[in-house]
């Protein structure tokens, strides 16, 4: 079966001819750009520098080292590793426009097939670990902008966790509706977020413009050498500021390279840069106190507007991550990587705004777990950092390939950047991985459960394709046998599908043996996937005739597609089938599995296998076949 892409036309706007509209385009590409690819790192102020010092200081007042040190650690992780390493690089690993790791995965295997089994598990940890960063977030998130009230009073407290269940609530509610309609405010609300903050954090370096000295990397030197046993740990939780990286090349496909980098070089960079840099000097001129810097240094009237801005540009980040989920999801689907799962279009413009009811099931019951569990965001601050870290080493070793493989880059060149960027990552792994038993269990679990299902769904669809195979018969000597002892033929046409083109399926020998006749025109259909985002019309259908009573036609799909059998088979109009689906009746197989000893997977590997199967999503809806023209015929198999 094959995946294809929430596909979007990104860089034409890039491409364009006319320069006032390519101008106009970018300006709101930009600014959308600024709410779904922005809102999980420009939300990170709120708790990214009080945990890092806090983890520096060892308690609640820290030395002057220790802030210009936490300081200039932040801003120098965010130049590397979002400016050089995602701006500079990353987003030129483009797969035809799209990205995020399935897209770069996909892209690697193709340069690489001697090694495709290796890089789809590379892929396989990489999709799930995101999974873990897409329930963490919403979680912390939204918590640390509802701590904010706490600034405003304490007698707030008691309603912290059930006011941030209540917005999280509403928030998974409202996804049945799509993201259409609000995604028109995320960005002006979030541009508005962006200039806050900035202002905020210029009014404290006025003050103090001694602060801009943490710009100086030596503060960075001498913070490791005195103390290298905080330091280490304080790196852990210095990762929170560049938490949402991967935002940056996962929406690659919605908005194009130039609207991002601009966006970031722009506004989004500069204004982080402000807000960490005036919190650094409001903790200064207090004596040290680390408390809540973000908040604490809004007084006045300025205080509840911020904490009320906060709430909303949480809220987005949530959003831009949910939506993010269900994309990753459908092109895990479309690869094969796991069962098909309802996706319902919430837009009649957009195929990437989609609606996924189990996920978004899933998601909201795991994030609310969390919520309760932990109570605070300090204590989810530590189950945040191993799966984002993960995510980013994944998609170093990834660009490596595409480096060496694609790009032709010597040898000597690809391997000392990436070197450093591993460095990097690595360093931010193992300062978080230490954090297991504190909290990263949390994100680990959800981590290695996506990569049980997708281990287990890609293995067992093996070990059942090998099994069926060996039982089919090869449909070239039964079509020749079909033409020279022709069975009772009735009018129209009918379409077997099958994943194995090249064996007779299971629906027709059935078909032959219950109701002894065949159709005057049969066809046997398979869909697969391509290794890219969008596959053109001109590349849609494969037809190749068989006999005058079989014909084999092949239906190709990109990754961030959704399948749509019938639309598609229109098109073999073109190439002489005069497909009408009012005389076309689609044939599919219902397969009910029970568990074998035999099968060369565990006994409880078997068991996940068939009840992963279960959860599948019916053929018909998923291929989107008029439910009037299916017949389904069941069998049972073994496996």
């Amino acid at each position: 079966m094959a995946l294809a892409n929430t596909g979007s036309e990104a860089e034409t706007v890039e491409q364009s001819s006319h320069p006032e509209i390519e101008q106009h385009s970018t300006k709101v590409l930009m600014l959308g750009a600024l709410g779904v690819v922005y809102g999980d790192i420009g939300t990170s102020p709120i708790y990214a520098f009080r945990e890092a010092l806090r983890a520096s200081a060892g308690g609640n007042v820290a030395e002057r080292g220790d802030i210009l040190g936490v300081l200039s650690l932040i801003i120098w992780s965010l130049t590397i590793i979002v400016t050089i390493k995602y701006i500079m690089f990353v987003l030129r690993a483009d797969n035809r426009g799209e990205g995020g790791v399935l897209s770069l995965m996909a892209l690697a295997r193709g340069s690489f097939p001697t090694r495709s089994a290796v890089i789809l598990g590379i892929g396989i940890v990489g999709a799930s670990l995101f999974f873990g960063d897409a329930v963490i977030t919403p979680a912390i998130s939204v918590l640390s902008a509802v701590e904010g009230m706490n600034v405003v009073t304490p007698a707030f407290q008691p309603y912290v966790v059930p006011l941030t269940l209540v917005i999280l609530a509403i928030l998974f509610s409202v996804q049945r509706f799509g993201t259409g309609g609000v995604a028109l405010i995320f960005g002006p609300i979030t541009a508005v977020w962006f200039l806050a903050i900035g202002l905020s954090g210029i009014n404290q370096i006025i003050d103090d413009p001694e602060i801009l000295l943490a710009i100086s990397p030596h503060y960075i030197v001498a913070f490791l050498i005195n103390s290298p046993d905080v330091a280490f740990v304080t790196i852990g939780a210095i990762f929170l500021a560049v938490t949402g990286a991967e935002a940056l090349y996962a929406d690659l496909g919605h908005f194009g390279r130039k609207p991002i980098v601009l966006a970031w070089l722009a506004i989004v960079f500069p204004c982080l840069l402000l807000n960490y840099v005036g919190q650094g000097a409001f903790v200064l001129a207090n004596g040290g106190v680390v408390g809540h810097p973000f908040f604490e240094m809004n007084e006045g009237w300025t205080l509840l507007p911020m904490v009320v801005l906060a709430t909303a540009a949480t809220v987005i980040a949530s959003q831009a991550v949910i939506s993010g989920a269900f994309s990753l999801t459908r092109q895990a689907v479309q690869l094969n990587m796991l069962p098909r799962l309802e996706i319902l279009h919430t837009s009649e413009r957009q195929s990437g705004q989609i609606y996924m009811p189990r996920v978004n099931l899933l998601l909201a019951l795991v994030v609310m777990l969390l919520v309760v569990g932990f109570g605070e965001s300090s204590r989810l601050a530590s189950a945040y950092g191993i799966s984002v870290t993960g995510n980013m080493l994944v998609t170093t070793v990834l660009l490596y390939v595409i480096m060496t493989r694609i790009w032709k880059w010597q040898l000597w060149l690809a391997a000392s950047l990436t070197a450093l960027f591993l460095f990097i990552d690595v360093g931010f792994f193992a300062s978080n991985i230490v954090k297991v038993f504190e909290g990263g269990w949390a994100s680990l679990a959800v981590a290695f459960t996506v990569v049980l299902a997708m281990w287990t769904w890609v293995r067992g669809s093996r070990y059942l394709f090998d099994k069926t195979r060996r039982n089919e018969i090869p449909l070239d000597f039964l079509a020749g046998n079909l033409l020279k002892k022709k069975p009772q033929l009735v009018s129209g046409t009918a379409v077997f599908l099958t994943s194995d083109p090249l064996s007779a399926p299971t629906a027709l020998m059935h078909s032959l043996k219950h109701y002894k006749v065949l159709h005057e025109q049969n066809v046997i259909l398979s869909v697969v996937t391509a290794p890219q985002p969008i596959v053109p019309d001109s590349e849609r259908v494969k037809m190749e005739t068989l006999n005058d009573l079989f014909m084999r036609v092949t239906l190709t799909f990109g990754y961030m597609e959704q399948p749509n059998i019938p639309r598609a088979l229109a098109i073999c109009r073109k190439q002489g089938w005069k497909f009408d689906i009012m005389t076309t009746s689609f044939f599919l197989s219902r397969r009910s599995l029970k568990a074998s000893p035999n099968s060369g997977m565990p006994v409880w590997q078997d068991k996940l296998f068939i009840g992963l199967a279960r959860t599948a999503a019916d053929a018909t809806e998923y291929f989107q076949i008029p439910t009037g023209r299916v017949v389904e015929i069941g069998t049972q198999v073994a496996i």
